[in-house]
């Protein structure tokens, strides 16, 4: 088995093309997707377009419940300017895509954690805002439940990978389309890339045991920063522009 995970696209339409070459250039046919498509101040529509068109197993992510469980005035500042460039069509197929699945027997699948969509698995945030791998213990408990011996999840926008004490591995790929953002909770936090790439990974399962590669693909990310300054998120095009929050 060798496929690959992206995850957090965040309407980033340019960079979910460049990694899409990507996969196809590595020779790879299969993609899951962890979720977080189209929310963002950048285009929306055509990367829901792209992905809807897409052979992919998708998940679905809090920013993308957050587009069809609350109406419009209800929604964050990266939910607003997505919902009016999107019709019908897109929310009903985001209605169908689950919030965790299993892939092929042997990958669990989820955006966030098991039981949430909105709670960090890798990484926490401690009070004073700094951002670190979380304990193996808190990780080993969210994965108690779960028999696949690969475990994908996202969110985080940290690509990063742990192996846990029985063998198993959770993956979280890094995020396609947004290396930078703020939040809120459980503490105000910034995390940072470090980078302006588009990020995924290649999982492939060899003599019954996963082997794990890293992209980093470059891309015309500079135009997907002015997009965002455009659209009144100087922080965000500060991300994207160099994988910092500026």
């Amino acid at each position: 088995m060798r496929f690959a995970a992206i995850a957090d696209v965040h309407g980033n339409y340019l960079a979910l093309e460049a990694v899409l070459a990507d996969i196809r250039a590595q020779g790879v046919d299969d993609i899951v997707n962890l979720g977080d498509m189209a929310s963002g101040p950048l285009d929306g529509r055509r990367t829901m377009d792209a992905l809807m068109a897409l052979d992919a197993v998708h998940v679905l992510g809090n920013h993308d419940r957050y587009l069809i469980d609350r109406p419009p005035e209800q929604m964050g500042s990266w939910e607003r300017p997505v919902i009016a460039q999107l019709d019908t069509s897109h929310l009903d197929w985001l209605r169908a895509v689950p919030p965790t699945l299993v892939f092929r027997d042997q990958v669990y699948l989820c955006h966030a954690t098991p039981g949430s969509d909105e709670v960090y698995w890798l990484d926490t945030v401690l009070p004073d805002g700094s951002v670190k791998m979380a304990s193996l213990e808190t990780i080993e408990a969210a994965a108690e439940a779960i028999s696949q011996s690969l475990i994908l999840c996202a969110h985080t926008h940290i690509a990063r990978a742990v192996k846990l004490r029985d063998g198993r591995i959770v993956v979280n790929p890094g995020s396609v389309g947004s290396p930078g953002y703020r939040a809120k909770h459980p503490f105000p936090h910034v995390v940072e890339a470090g980078t302006p790439d588009a990020r995924y990974a290649i999982l492939e399962l060899r003599d019954g045991s996963w082997r794990l590669t890293f992209r980093h693909v470059p891309y015309d990310h500079d135009a997907m920063a002015a997009l965002a300054r455009k659209n009144g998120q100087p922080e965000l095009a500060s991300a994207l522009a160099t994988g910092w929050i500026r």
